[in-house]
């Protein structure tokens, strides 16, 4: 087949790398520079996987800025475009999702575009109302930094179409994703459009009401003096509450929890709910909570050690590290970054310092959602809540 793959960010990404296995990709975007990234066969995100693939796999992918090139004769259209939650229209920014499915329906009438971009419950459905006959949503469940891998050996993979007419091209499509992957052994759900946006939505939700929730019992803990390591341990062994996504953090952060948990909460107008808010409102709590922690140490200068909010992800501009970087300064109190993956000399207007023992020197207290070993040496510094040293 032919498949074009719009946006080159981590879903776009591994999708391209994933399908250019066994058909023909061609993969648009409107950065020339991740284009030439693609071309020159290096990635333009951070992913071991990826980068591995283009050493070693022979892939039928070419990247391109020109619409027309890229959707001319196509079977299916995937659209992986970045959506946002706006907090003025209280809803998901899906322009650019929009404007992709009207310019394939212009250059490819018959191809059956499939949105992988997280978006609104309805949204889809909406589109097909309007007469955009050949769309269907699937649900991506990736981590950044493991995009193709969670590709490879994906947890499960969920295709939702509008019309029995579209069921045979969901069905495919989910043929397509399964033969690339290296297991076979995947649930395929085949479900409405509707019910897929939802999943997305809930699924990541869950996510974050466990991070919230234990990072809850975490403040209790602290404020108590009690040891909250333990305490998780003794919680977790419980089989149906089990170990994952239970190590406390700064707050829930990265690219799809903070707009998706924002997202569903939109979507609940006149529905009645308690945990869905809270669990939006819980993630602000901890930042003020971590916040006045590192206020009552009395520093002049706070260290931020790295951005990201998980090791091997190269996404900054949604760390919940910026929240507590906001709170801090606002108390006067001088904030400087260590990031050298960043290349300005400036992260929202705080100093990014490069040299480590330069920002080891300076720091009064560092600040560490994650603590790495470079730490060891000032650890009597360093403030984290990384128990469990991991992500």
């Amino acid at each position: 087949m032919k498949i074009a793959v719009v946006g080159l960010g981590y879903v776009g990404m591994s999708l391209s790398v994933l399908l250019a296995q066994r058909h023909e990709v061609r993969a648009l975007d409107i950065s020339q520079n991740r284009v030439y990234s693609v071309n020159s066969k290096e990635s333009p995100i951070a992913d071991a996987e990826i980068d591995k693939f283009f050493l070693e796999k022979k892939l039928n992918l070419v990247a391109t800025t020109c619409p027309q090139t890229a959707f001319s004769g196509a079977d299916y259209i995937i659209v992986a475009t970045p959506t946002d939650y706006d907090p003025k229209l209280n809803f998901f920014d899906t322009s650019s999702v929009t404007s992709v499915v009207k310019q394939a329906k212009e250059i490819a009438p018959n191809a059956m575009v499939v949105i992988k971009s997280t978006i609104p419950v309805g949204f889809t459905e909406g589109l097909f109302q309007q007469g955009y006959e050949n769309v269907m949503f699937s649900p991506e469940f990736l981590r950044e930094g493991n995009a193709l891998a969670d590709n490879l050996y994906p947890s499960r993979i969920i295709v939702g179409f509008c019309h029995e007419t579209q069921k045979k091209y969901a069905e495919e499509f989910a043929a397509v994703l399964l033969e690339s992957a290296l297991t076979q052994d995947v649930p395929t759900l085949i479900m409405g459009a509707s019910e897929a946006e939802a999943v997305k939505l809930f699924a990541n939700t869950f996510l974050a009401l466990r991070v919230a929730f234990f990072n809850e019992m975490d403040s209790y803990a602290e404020v108590r003096g009690m040891d909250t390591r333990q305490i998780i341990e003794g919680v977790c062994f419980d089989p149906r509450i089990g170990k994952h996504y239970n190590n406390p953090s700064f707050g829930y952060g990265g690219y799809c929890l903070p707009k998706d948990t924002k997202q569903l909460l939109a979507n609940y107008q006149q529905v009645p709910n308690n945990i869905i808010s809270a669990i939006v409102d819980a993630n602000s709590t901890r930042k003020d909570f971590i916040a006045e922690r590192l206020i009552e140490m009395n520093p002049k200068v706070v260290g931020i050690y790295k951005l990201a909010m998980k090791a091997g992800s190269d996404n900054f501009r949604h760390s919940s590290v910026q929240g507590i970087m906001k709170r801090v300064k606002a108390k006067g109190i001088e904030v400087v970054v260590y990031e050298p993956a960043f290349k300005d000399e400036l992260f929202f207007n705080s100093r990014v310092i490069r040299d480590l023992d330069e920002f080891k020197k300076i720091s009064d207290v560092i600040a560490a959602n994650r603590f790495e070993d470079d730490l060891s040496d000032v650890r009597e510094k360093v403030y984290s809540r990384d128990l469990f040293l991991r992500d």
